[in-house]
């Protein structure tokens, strides 16, 4: 087995480990909503499943980036394969920020509220 077989099925790796990471968070954050309906009322157990859904897809997107980077750098560092990473890595960051709005009420730059 060379290298660039060797790189090539670590990129692979992280894609999946990237895909387990939002499918088992989908399914804890699921397992989680369903013992919470039990304890507190449907608001707030709604809320908690959509802060476990979007923390898991950050993470997964997270993952995934990192087996593109590897996969691009180590294995077909073109320029356009350069070009196209960084348009998958914009995107993904975009998403990911979208996704911590959606959690804390803010964008990842701006200060927590005084409150807090």
């Amino acid at each position: 087995m060379d290298q660039i077989e060797i790189i090539r099925a670590v990129s692979n790796v992280m894609d999946a480990l990237g895909v387990a990471v939002v499918s088992l968070g989908m399914l804890w954050g699921l397992f989680l909503f369903a013992k919470d309906l039990y304890t507190q009322n449907s608001s707030e157990a709604y809320k908690a499943f959509r802060i476990q859904i979007v923390r898991s897809l950050i993470l997964g997107l997270e993952v995934l980036v990192a087996g593109d980077v590897i996969r691009t750098v180590a294995i077909s560092p073109t320029l356009m394969s350069v070009g196209v990473l960084g348009a998958i890595v914009l995107i993904r960051c975009f998403l990911s920020w979208s996704l911590t709005l959606e959690i804390d009420g803010r964008w990842p730059w701006q200060p927590p509220p005084k409150n807090e």
